[in-house]
């Protein structure tokens, strides 16, 4: 199976968001909890102008989409330059085939290109084994009034 990681365009939008819809969907959530909270997670045009995003193609379609953004220091480890992983889904057709690692090594790349200390992400408590088998350590909500709980840190340096 070939996967190719690119640079998405506005082409892309729909695309990304049924990928997205059908990520959250599979989620381990009450249905109620996931319909509500599916239009916090779809992009629009401008979410797209703001952030980084790669798509993974495969069989002529979009299976995965992952997006980034410069991390605020306050959320990173010592206050460090890094990205912060918006979003990483993958359809769940196509979860365990090594879509989501091509996207993540895609984030790694730019994250080294550009000298950042490392990579944060802030996820779904169900992520936990992807992120922890990519290299991602949690971290501790140092302040739990600004941390998310499930916040994972991957060291570049």
């Amino acid at each position: 199976m070939l996967i190719h990681v690119r640079p998405t365009d506005g082409a892309d939008l729909a695309a990304i968001n049924a990928v997205i819809e059908a990520a959250v969907m599979g989620w381990d959530l009450p249905e109620r909890v996931k319909r509500l909270s599916l239009p916090s997670y779809r992009y629009d045009s401008v979410d797209l102008a703001h952030l980084a995003a790669v798509v993974a193609e495969a069989e002529r379609r979009v299976v995965g989409v992952a997006t980034w953004e410069p991390a605020d220091p306050r959320d990173v480890p010592a206050g460090r330059a890094a990205l912060l992983l918006h979003g990483l889904y993958v359809d769940p057709a196509w979860q365990r085939q090594g879509v989501g690692r091509r996207l993540l090594a895609a984030v790694r790349e730019v994250a080294s290109r550009d000298g950042q200390a490392g990579v944060l992400v802030k996820a779904q408590a169900d992520a936990r084994g992807f992120f922890e088998g990519n290299g991602f350590v949690a971290l501790d909500p140092e302040d739990p009034d600004r941390h998310y709980a499930h916040r994972y840190w991957l060291d570049l340096g």
